[in-house]
């Protein structure tokens, strides 16, 4: 669902398929998600709403005027038009949604609803002995060419996408391998797609559906449609691609046999994050993602103009002219109007300032048009925990660092500034208000101080362990017996010690996001408290705990118990795995320079086993990017070192972050998110899949780069996968989501926000959520005094 180097903008995905909950904005073409589950909630959980409701100004079409052009920000142009290649992003899925068939979309809460714009019906039609599903389809659907839209599409697309022919340069075949043949029904408007095994996501392919003229040869696939799509069916065409002046025209389809579309084009323009609010400032832009800064100025510009205050009085109140007092103005113009050599720097001091202040004052009136349109995206960020090796490949070590960690409040601290709900994700594998969400972190634990210094004294992490070898300490987990024994037959030596030389230093440096800038907090961020009335010292040794023992024991116990196949064969091929890179991924969230805390450690408090101290690796992007997700790291390090866990924060550049350390395991922690779908037994797998021997010797990770999985969650997803039962397949992945949380290899920490500024008068448009656009419903709102005439832009 992942990879390296892709355009900015993308969320760790690259399946290409619209079941993603947005195919706007950050998400790429492929943004798959997880849907579902938890362990310990009732029904009424599971079929509550979304956390953050939608923020698109939602309005009857007979309210919208017909005409006008919306300017609609990307990050950059799309390298292809192709959403099954690798290297497709959220501009390839954005004109994909709006120019190719969707047979379905999501809806608000995250579930897949058939469309019927091209869709009659769709069912499983057959179950034994193979599993058939019949597609009636829409008898007015037709290209833009004017064929009809028929089997020999689907065709085409299956045996592209199948795998089977290499000459295919495809991203991903997840559920087209499954299909045995398709066959045409009464005529080309029946489907009848049958599959040599049962797959219960079904609903998820053949959505983009390409016209056979894309699908029908290597060379189309794999080159003519980078470029341009000549063959298209929605309620847009794709009119042009400008690569000098960056932007795409989508113009209504004359062809659309729907209801048509409002706007007369879509203007989708190349402006990078951080131009954004200079080209919402000159008016530019319509519609654009923007981040918490430029949110900020909106909503500032918009208190100035309620207030009755113009740019220009806006730029005395808070902008470059607020420093000028009376009595500064008055010597600036004596300095000024004197006839020494320095009047006339003085000169080209005001004149500049006065430049200054008029380009503030217009770009206020300007974005006070503007409004922000706030939701939360279908997507979580989490905190990785490598558990290839080193002190995070004992699973007792893992839990320690989410107990340690209070995820309510680092997503109070990124969400609630926002005015956005701040619940933590009780789910790896869905969101609030998808159909089968229920929390099942209950399976690791909340936030314990005491319950993580008691795992870590049980893996024989120790005060004064790193100065000495403590009699009787355990000796940990699997693989660092393994390590032993290599070492001891001559292997090489941990290299662990050679990474860990930095100081632990705080840096005032902003994040990054990688792929995709977010909201930043520029406010100080002050210590957390944890515990009672704050950082707890912990002086006393702690010795191995039986409870810590038991509680590992009971873990288990607690995933087990929403097992229904529990018992020994569960717990095999849990042993974590060296692993070498596989795909990266692309629009991940990282922060750039979390600060370390400023403290004097003391030697009794630092825990340390068999000579070693206690320290992790803390990975970050040097770029500049958001300040909110700085704040984040630098309470998850405060938090760690409450309980006596060090670390290193490490900064590196942006395009080697996922590539040579994440993606290449060369990491301990790294903050990083994933997207949401509505089929979890195909997209999520790969994410939490365990890591498997290739035929050159070395280990696939797929996108499971905190390299912690088990056969068992293995076998959970493929039996989710291949059950028609919907409940079922709901219940079996809840119970692969409790052994993930119980693994402790990725801690899902908050929602990520979505900020979108928009036009005032620009309706069915803005925070979309889990959803993704109508296409057809954009447009600008009939003025208030003439709702019957209609209004051109």
């Amino acid at each position: 669902m992942s990879q390296i180097g892709a355009p900015r903008g993308r969320t760790c995905s690259r399946s290409p398929r619209s079941r993603t909950l947005r195919s706007v904005a950050t998400l790429t073409s492929a943004v798959l998600a997880v849907t579902v589950l938890a362990g310990c909630s009732s029904d009424d959980e599971a079929d509550a709403s979304p956390a953050a409701a939608q923020d698109n100004a939602p309005t009857a079409r007979d309210e919208v005027a017909d005409g006008g052009t919306v300017r609609w920000a990307i990050d950059a142009l799309p390298t292809t038009l192709n959403s099954f290649q690798a290297d497709a992003d959220g501009a390839t899925s954005r004109i994909a949604a709006a120019v190719l068939p969707s047979l379905y979309t999501i809806d608000k809460r995250g579930r897949p609803q058939r469309n019927a714009d091209y869709v009659e019906s769709a069912q499983v039609v057959e179950t034994e002995p193979k599993q058939v599903v019949l597609y009636k389809l829409n008898q007015q659907a037709v290209w833009s060419d004017g064929r009809e839209i028929g089997a020999p599409d689907f065709v085409a697309q299956w045996r592209a996408l199948s795998g089977r022919d290499t000459a295919y340069w495809t991203a991903r075949n997840s559920g087209y391998e499954r299909i045995e043949k398709i066959e045409r029904g009464k005529d080309d408007l029946e489907v009848r797609v049958t599959f040599a095994k049962p797959y219960a996501d079904w609903q998820s392919l053949f959505t983009p559906l390409y016209p056979k003229q894309v699908m029908g040869s290597p060379n189309t696939f794999n080159d003519g449609a980078r470029t341009t799509l000549k063959v298209t069916a929605g309620p847009f065409l794709l009119k042009s691609i400008d690569r000098k002046g960056g932007g795409v025209t989508l113009t209504r389809n004359p062809r659309w046999w729907g209801q048509s579309a409002k706007l007369d084009s879509i203007v989708l323009s190349a402006v990078p994050r951080s131009e954004r609010t200079a080209a919402l400032a000159a008016g530019k832009l319509d519609l654009a993602e923007i981040d918490r800064s430029t949110a900020e100025r909106i909503a500032l510009a918009l208190r100035d103009a309620r207030a009755g205050r113009n740019g220009a009085q806006a730029a005395l109140a808070h902008g470059p002219g607020s420093g000028t007092t009376p009595s500064k103005a008055l010597k600036s113009w004596a300095l000024a109007h004197g006839s020494d050599e320095k009047a006339n720097e003085v000169r080209a001091a005001r004149t500049e300032n006065q430049r200054a202040i008029a380009q503030y004052a217009a770009a206020q009136d300007t974005l006070a048009g503007y409004v922000v349109r706030k939701s939360l995206e279908p997507a979580y960020t989490q905190l990785s925990l490598n558990g290839e090796s080193g002190p995070l490949a004992d699973e007792r070590v893992r839990r320690a660092v989410a107990r340690a960690i209070n995820r309510q409040e680092l997503a109070e601290s990124v969400l609630k500034p926002l005015g956005l709900p701040a619940r933590p994700p009780g789910s790896h594998l869905a969101l609030a208000g998808q159909a089968a969400y229920a929390d099942s972190s209950d399976a690791l634990g909340d936030q314990d101080t005491q319950e993580a210094r008691a795992l870590l004294a049980d893996a024989g992490w120790v005060p004064g362990g790193a100065a000495r070898k403590p009699a009787g300490t355990k000796a940990g987990s699997e693989a660092e017996q393994k390590a032993k024994a290599e070492k001891g037959a001559g292997g090489s030596t941990d290299s662990t010690d050679s990474k860990k030389k930095a100081p632990d230093t705080a840096s005032d440096e902003g994040l990054y996001i990688v792929g995709d800038d977010k909201p930043g907090d520029r406010r100080a961020v002050p210590a957390p408290v944890i515990g009672a009335n704050g950082p707890e010292s912990g002086t006393g040794i702690l010795a191995p705990a039986p409870a810590a023992a038991r509680q590992s024991a009971a873990l288990l116990a607690r995933a087990e118990a929403l097992d229904t196949g529990t018992g020994s064969g569960a717990r095999a091929g849990g042993a974590h795995s060296v692993v070498k890179p596989d795909q990266g991924m692309a629009g991940a969230y990282a922060p750039r320079g979390t600060a370390a805390p400023v403290t004097a450690p003391d030697a009794a408090r630092a825990l340390g086993k068999d000579g070693k101290a206690l320290s992790l690796r803390f990975v970050l992007p040097s770029g500049p990017g958001s300040e909110s997700l700085r704040a984040v790291g630098d309470r998850i390090v405060r938090m760690l070192d409450a309980v006596g866990i060090r670390t290193e924060v490490t900064k590196v550049s942006d395009e080697s972050f996922f590539k040579d350390h994440v993606a290449s395991g060369d990491y301990d922690l790294a903050l990083y998110s994933w997207p949401a779908s509505a089929f979890p037994a195909t997209d999520a797998r790969p994410i939490f899949a365990k890591p498997e021997p290739a035929s050159d010797g070395s280990l696939l990770v797929e996108q499971n780069y905190s390299r912690v999985g088990t056969d068992r969650i293995d076998q959970l997803f493929d039996q989710a996968a291949g059950t028609l039962d919907e409940e079922e397949a709901r219940e079996l992945v809840r119970q692969a989501d409790a052994r993930i949380w119980a693994a402790a290899g990725s801690i899902p920490l908050y929602q990520r926000p979505q900020l979108v500024a928009a036009k005032a008068d620009l309706v069915n448009a803005g925070a979309w959520g889990m959803a993704g656009p109508r296409f057809q419903d954009i447009g600008f709102k009939k003025p208030e005094t003439s709702k019957g005439a209609e209004r051109n832009r």
